[in-house]
């Protein structure tokens, strides 16, 4: 239902774009999020957006490098990654909350995303 695509294996300061496109659509999004995971490492949040409205939130980790967007129309998020460095590797996942009405948990934790995609990787050499 979330297919996550564009990861690959860049050089440290390169830029990438991933993108999610939700297919088939079962469900309405209330926040879509890029989450990471590194190895040997627990699952970190990355960037999110509600679905409608214009905030966005970041991990400190990617503040001011990375920047997540949306297309509504194409039911698509992406997120633009800058000044790479090794410290980015890991896999990427997008990952949705599914609005049912209210949400009083945290963007921010992992455990608030509902429906993960398969995961896409992303490696910066040094």
């Amino acid at each position: 239902q979330l297919q996550a695509s564009g990861g690959g294996l860049v050089q440290t300061g390169d830029s990438l774009r991933l993108s999610c496109t939700i297919s088939p659509r079962t469900f309405d999004p209330y926040v879509m999020g890029w989450l990471r995971q590194a190895p040997g490492k627990e699952r970190e949040f990355v960037a999110a957006l509600r679905w409608s409205g214009r905030n966005t939130y970041y991990g400190d980790s990617v503040k001011d490098r990375f920047a997540i967007s949306r297309d509504n129309a194409r039911m698509t998020v992406s997120l633009q990654m800058g000044s790479l460095t090794p410290e980015d590797t890991a896999v990427y996942y997008c990952a949705t909350i599914v609005y049912r009405g209210s949400f009083s948990g945290s963007y921010f934790n992992p455990q608030s995303y509902d429906v993960w995609g398969q995961g896409t990787q992303v490696t910066v050499s040094s």
